[in-house]
């Protein structure tokens, strides 16, 4: 390691090459931090029966020792990304572990509900901080075109294997030593990648606008709305759409996002630059990400339930069923970051959101006793293949055109949409099958098969919301190659001679030949970029 430590990139224009052993030790550091954020939403899930009996949950808090991860973890996201543009995302990711490896260690010694719970809330608080930060590192390390769409395809890749892993390592632990270790096992790979991001990252200097000034009350105002809304779509399938709690929760975090929105408009260093929006595509790319999760999300909750109460697998046996899937978004992953090469991230994404909307259509169609090789097992490999193709494309859509400075606060709409189409997906699909299921009881239908239905009229909604998430993505750009674009600066302006934030080179100079850097657009000094890779393509 020491002599890679020697080789950290430093802190100007700079791009990191895979073919080099810097570039491929920091690609496995960053995804590892992806593995950590994504497992740990879906590892709990399994272990959830014997949590309950350990602590003496009720059914009613039980869903917390889920929901709460996903409640903080999507309500931060956005301060996370942007508070590692400011700060630096080196120092950013570093706080975010010691606060998951924390928290971690205490959800393992929880010995009563609120403990567990609280710890689940304070987690999910560090995985926002970790999830942006290295993702916007890695947009940001990795010089544009073959090599950032590689890694960009490992990205994506990780996010699909680490909820297939996760659920199937949440029930070998839970069955083996004890659900505590799913929370014990954090802290360890959190000390072995912080030692990582000290070895490999080079440490990031605030900016200007950091210094200057903090939108505190863009960070409340913003924080506090996400909060509200992703409790609201948690609850509703509890509590109802209609109930008064739903609505009023629904209308205060429609308030407080309005004033956040307001709150930016006037501000001088705002929290969240809406420059950012006229980024071309991003927002259809991050779009595209929300409908897609909530298709995606609700395969996995849906068919983990009918595989063990209809088929009666236990919680291992379920678990292992969906290794095949992380084979899936490997190769998947692998394919879809060399075509976003050839022929851009728009027929990608619509070709991958199709792909994946049909494996979850053949997933719903399984009978009551079916099985596994023969029903389920074809149309989870092909929702892997277009599911993976999706999330390694739309990942880059989303990061294309957008400032290094900028590039927190990208990925962290990216995740946010990725956290909230999750719970969207949970609180539609929930209601779906609750309607089915209940309509059938009324009918006098045995309760076995009324459920049963319900699971697959809520697989069938989310493979149309997959397939419909193609026609969101003919919106995005046909980025074949994450170039910047010029945008309206958000910031105040710089003396002469001052250096723009994020660049490391003051502006009207170009990188002396030999320094080792590259242009933004990943051409050698002295070259002109090619036609067509400069910006995304239309």
């Amino acid at each position: 390691m020491a002599s890679v430590q020697e080789q950290v990139l430093p802190a100007t224009g700079s791009r990191l090459v895979l073919r080099s052993r810097l570039g491929a030790f920091t690609l496995v550091l960053l995804c590892a931090v992806q593995f950590l954020d994504i497992a740990d939403t879906a590892i709990v899930n399994v272990a959830l029966p014997s949590i309950q009996h350990s602590l003496g949950f009720s059914q009613q808090n039980l869903q917390w020792v889920a929901s709460g991860y996903i409640l903080t973890y999507g309500g931060f996201l956005l301060l996370g990304g942007r508070l590692g543009d400011l700060l630096g995302r080196r120092r950013v990711l570093l706080t975010g572990l010691a606060v998951f490896a924390a928290s971690s260690l205490t959800a393992g010694l929880a010995n009563s509900p609120g403990l567990l719970v609280g710890a689940r809330l304070v987690q999910g608080i560090g995985a926002a901080l970790m999830a942006p930060a290295a993702l916007s590192e890695l947009t940001t390390s990795f010089r544009e075109g073959k090599d950032r769409n590689t890694a960009l395809g490992a990205w994506g890749a990780i996010s699909g294997m680490a909820a297939a892993a996760g659920v199937f390592l949440g029930g070998v632990i839970s069955q083996g030593p004890g659900w505590q270790w799913i929370f014990f096992v954090n802290p360890p790979v959190c000390v072995l990648v912080a030692a990582g991001a000290l070895a490999l990252l080079a440490p990031d200097r605030a900016s200007t606008a950091s210094r200057a000034a903090f939108d505190s009350q863009g960070a409340v105002l913003v924080t506090g709305g996400m909060l509200l809304l992703v409790y609201s779509l948690v609850r509703a399938p509890v509590v109802g759409w209609g109930s008064l709690q739903t609505i009023l929760t629904l209308a205060a975090s429609a308030i407080l996002l309005i004033a956040f929105a307001g709150n930016e408009i006037r501000s001088r260093y705002p929290l969240v630059p809406f420059a950012i929006l006229r980024v071309k595509g991003l927002v259809a790319a991050d779009l595209t990400q929300l409908i897609a999760f909530t298709g995606f999300f609700s395969m996995f909750f849906y068919a983990t339930l009918y595989m063990q109460e209809t088929l009666h697998y236990s919680p291992l046996k379920a678990g292992a069923a969906y290794l095949p899937i992380t084979a899936g978004f490997a190769i998947a992953g692998g394919v879809a970051s060399q075509l976003v090469t050839r022929i851009g991230t728009r027929p990608v994404v619509v070709a991958g959101c199709l792909i994946a909307g049909a494996g979850i259509y053949y997933v719903s169609r399984v009978p009551l006793h079916g099985s596994y090789v023969s029903d389920l097992l074809p149309g989870f490999l092909v929702m892997s293949l277009g599911a993976g193709s999706v999330f390694v494309s739309v990942t880059a859509a989303a990061n294309a055109g957008v400032p290094p400075d900028k590039a927190g606060l990208a990925a962290g709409l990216l995740n946010s949409s990725q956290q909230i189409g999750s719970a969207l997906g949970l609180a539609i699909l929930s209601a779906v099958a609750i309607t089915r299921t209940d309509h059938l009881a009324a009918a006098h239908v045995p309760q076995a098969v009324a459920a049963d239905a319900g699971y697959h009229q809520a697989l069938l909604v989310g493979g149309i919301l997959m397939a419909g998430a193609a026609l969101i993505a003919l919106r995005i750009g046909n980025t074949r190659q994450a170039a910047p674009l010029v945008m309206v600066s958000t910031e105040p302006a710089q003396g002469p001679g001052a250096h723009v934030p994020g660049e490391g080179i003051p502006p009207g100079t170009t990188a002396a030949p030999g320094d080792g850097t590259l242009p933004r657009d990943g051409t050698p000094p002295g070259t002109t970029a090619p036609p067509g890779t400069a910006a995304p393509v239309s």
